[in-house]
């Protein structure tokens, strides 16, 4: 069983782990030594026990408000999938009419005839 030295709030630890839980044990006793140093810079010095038991709290309520939240989106979630879906939303598509191209092309063919009859009678 790997023994791990951790660091919290100035003090060091030796800590046994499972193998290869190291990097996890690691950041935890990051994230306890960042609540350690929050507290000494409040309060200053404090003894190591209680030092520990505030700062384990502070992270408990961390964890609290986050529990809190994220059973409030597993909620939405769940309230979001027992919805039917929408129904289907029907769409129309302008069409062009058939005879609309024809007339479009007759019309164009008159003014190109139009034209080249302008420029014959200029030249």
């Amino acid at each position: 069983m790997p023994q791990v030295e951790i660091s919290i709030g100035g003090r060091k630890f030796e800590v046994a782990c499972q193998e290869g839980e190291e990097n996890f044990l690691h950041s935890a006793a990051a994230m306890l030594d960042r609540e350690a140093a929050h507290l000494s810079e409040q309060i200053g010095r404090l003894p190591e026990s209680r030092m520990l038991l505030m700062a384990g709290l502070m992270l408990a309520d961390k964890t609290a408000g986050l529990e809190e939240k994220l059973r409030a989106a597993e909620a939405d979630a769940a309230e979001s999938r027992a919805q039917p879906a929408p129904e289907a939303e029907r769409i129309e598509v302008p069409v062009v009419p058939a005879g609309l191209s024809d007339t479009l092309a007759e019309i164009a063919a008159r003014a190109e005839a139009l034209a080249d009859h302008v420029e014959q009678k200029n030249s």
